[in-house]
Parts: C-alpha cells; structure tokens; sequence
C-alpha cells in the first residue's frame, strides 16, 4: 500500500477517533475475490490430491486445501452460527504483502485466535490465511504440532516469522500470551502486559505494518473463577481452569458459552516505513509496543461500552 513522503509521521496509532470509527465492509472490494468453489467440489478436490499426491505443503508444513476443504467449514459454522462474529475495519487488512497482526487473548481456550483466523480468511479480498504465531507449548503435544502447522500455525519464533511477512503473509501473533489467555474474568478486558516488545521487532525488520486488532466476546466463553495450580503444575499445564461448569460437568463443560463477538482490525500502525536501525533501539520498540497495547485497550473499552449484551 503505497504512502506518500508527506505522509509517513509515525510510528503512533491513529487518534482513538480513527479507532472507533463506524463499522466498515468489504463492500468495495469482495468483487475481487474469485467466485468461491462449493463445499462439496472442496471436498473431492480435496479427495482427488489426497490420492494423487498432488497437492502444496510449504516450508512450514502448512497444506491450504486441508485448511479450506476439511478444517474451515466446521470452524465456519461456529463463527457464523454460535459467535455470530461481527468484523470491522477489515479494509485495513492490506491486499497486497505482509502484515503483523497484533490482538488481545482471553477466554481460558484460544478460540480467539482460531475466529480471528476465520475472520482474517473470509473478510481478505484474496481469501488470505492468518500464519499464527503459537506457544512453546502447542508444539509439544506430537498430533497437536502436526495439525499446528497443518493449519498453518509456526512456533512463535522472530526469524520464522520474518520469513512469512517478507513472502507477503499474514501474520498472527497474541502478545499477552498465558497471562492474557489465562487471566481471571474478574479481569476481563484488561489488557496484560505485552512482552518485551519482540513483536515490533520483527513487524520493523520485515519491513511491514501492524495491524491492531480487538475482540471482544471471548472474554466471556469460559468464565475462569480460580485455577488449581498444584493440577496444573503436575500435568505441565500454564494453568488448570476452575468455570461454572468445567470440571464440574466434565466434557460438557468445554463448550463454550454462544457470546456474541465482534473483532474490529484498526489503522496500520506504519512500523513500515521506520529506520530500520530502530528495531535495534529497545527504548523506541518499547514506545511502540505501549502505543499498541493502548490503541487496543482504547478500542477494546468503546466497544464494550457500546454492546448492548454479551450474548
């Protein structure tokens, strides 16, 4: 997305009023999109390569026609149907190269990161997928890992990660990590701490903008009252949730509750057009960081005021 000379001041966001903007479509744009293939034509497609062996998997293991054919219809379905997802600003997701998306974590469960996937997928003019960055954690589990990076997810490594923003991807990442995830509802929508930065980091060395990104619903999926620690220390779990109805009605108590959510993908913060010697300035990666987590916040504390129910 070309910018004039004039225009390149900051590394800042937007003004809060450019974050709370009103809700904007794809209006203008989804004609570009390629008219979409039937679910049933996905899925013998899918079967035909399956037997013939003729179908992409690139360096990082991700295989598109499995993700379209076999994992995104089902995930679609609780996106339309039991989230009944509602996104704006995606006029800002760039239609050509690399961005960094940068979105606040909760809800016990990262269903948050799987929607904002869906979202991403279906609201690019060119069907784009989200390259997720994942914990440590998620590439331990061995059926796990593989269906990881299946899907398209990578370890959340800052080399890996500029690799895929320079080929022109878009990339996930979720800064508060466990401690966002994981956090007491008590805490809801209260942003934790975002790292060291690291983030920026890599959004300034592959040359590329964040994209702030907010959601608000997941916070209210599994409503976490406590954590058994001593539990989760011994199964090497970051926390064992204790909700109103997990583990009390066992497997039951994993389906989330049917919030109703709304993820809103704010101005490009133009980490783009910085020096590049600022990656290595942690002071001015810091700055940015903080400019970030606060336009998320900002934009977070507006639309929860303006929902009229969770549900």
């Amino acid at each position: 997305m070309p910018v004039q000379e004039a225009e390149v001041i900051p590394l800042r966001p937007r003004t809060h009023e450019t974050t709370t903007r009103a809700p904007r479509r794809l209006a203008s744009v989804t004609e570009l999109r390629p008219r979409p293939q039937s679910l049933t034509s996905k899925v013998a497609g899918f079967v035909r390569d399956r037997l013939t062996g003729d179908y992409p998997v690139d360096d990082f293991g991700f295989d598109p026609r499995l993700t379209d054919a076999v994992v995104m219809p089902p995930l679609r379905m609780i996106y339309e149907k039991w989230f009944r997802v509602e996104v704006t600003g995606a006029a800002n997701l760039p239609t050509d190269g690399g961005a960094l998306i940068v979105a606040n974590h909760s809800g016990t469960l990262p269903w948050d990161a799987v929607m904002t996937g869906v979202a991403v997928h279906d609201n690019h003019p060119k069907g784009k997928h989200l390259r997720m960055l994942g914990a440590d954690l998620v590439f331990k589990v061995p059926v796990l890992s593989s269906f990881a990076r299946r899907t398209g997810q990578t370890l959340a490594c800052g080399a890996d990660a500029q690799r895929l923003l320079r080929a022109g991807e878009l990339v996930g990442v979720w800064p508060e990590g466990f401690k966002g995830i994981g956090k007491p509802f008590s805490e809801r929508y209260q942003l934790q701490r975002f790292g060291r930065g690291g983030f920026v980091t890599t959004a300034m060395k592959a040359g590329v903008p964040i994209i702030p990104c907010s959601i608000v619903g997941a916070e209210e999926i599994y409503p976490k009252l406590a954590d058994l620690k001593p539990l989760a220390k011994l199964l090497g779990l970051p926390y064992f949730p204790v909700t109103p109805f997990f583990p009390l009605l066992g497997a039951l108590g994993a389906i989330p509750l049917p919030t109703k959510w709304h993820i809103d993908f704010g101005a490009p913060i133009r980490t783009d057009l910085a020096n590049p010697d600022d990656a290595d300035d942690h002071g001015q990666v810091l700055e940015v960081a903080e400019e970030v987590r606060k336009t998320i916040q900002d934009t977070l504390n507006s639309m929860v005021a303006e929902r009229k129910s969770v549900f």
